[in-house]
């Protein structure tokens, strides 16, 4: 019974999250839905950052994701430090990104909703603009990258409800989104 049970744990903790490291391929499409899922939860952050950081040679896109999950980890901390310390490293981690695929719509749009959501005392979100012009570049030349249909609709959703667009640049992105 205590071997069965046993068993059990570990097929239901190996397949939490299928295959995000599994022989150094990604399926960007899943670790879509764990940072989804890591926006509301702490456990999912740590658990999906734990993974990422496992992945030798990281793709810019998978960087993007991990700096990302930096930003909520400093989004979760009640240690200022930390905070400060998290967010530092997620700025660092996505611009690594950037540089390494400074046209990748995606990657421009995780800058974007992170830099989006800080306080702007911080004075931290100088790539936003940046950014929002790279992604309306990107989807005037419907160059979407990996993002399919539906990702690049909330990409377009998530600006417009951003506040940080043009009422010409609104216009664009709700015409885009209709494709």
């Amino acid at each position: 019974m205590k071997i069965t049970f046993l068993f059990f744990i570990l097929l239901v903790s190996s397949t939490s999250y299928p295959l995000l490291v599994s022989t150094q391929k990604t399926d960007i499409s899943e670790i879509r839905k764990q940072m989804l899922r890591a926006i509301n939860s702490s456990k999912v952050t740590d658990s999906l950052y734990s993974s990422l950081q496992k992945i030798n040679k990281k793709p810019p896109l998978v960087l993007a994701y991990t700096g990302a999950l930096e930003a909520l980890k400093a989004k979760e901390s009640w240690n200022p430090y930390n905070k400060i310390k998290f967010l530092n490293l997620s700025f660092k981690t996505v611009q690594q990104a950037v540089n390494a695929s400074p046209n990748d719509m995606e990657i421009r749009f995780v800058r974007f909703s992170i830099q989006s959501n800080i306080p702007k005392f911080l004075g931290l979100s100088k790539d936003l603009m940046a950014d929002k012009g790279q992604i309306i570049k990107q989807l005037k030349q419907k160059n979407y990258g990996l993002a399919d249909k539906l990702f690049v609709q909330n990409i377009i959703k998530f600006m417009v409800d951003s506040k940080q667009c043009t009422p010409q640049e609104v216009a664009f992105l709700q015409d885009q989104s209709k494709f």
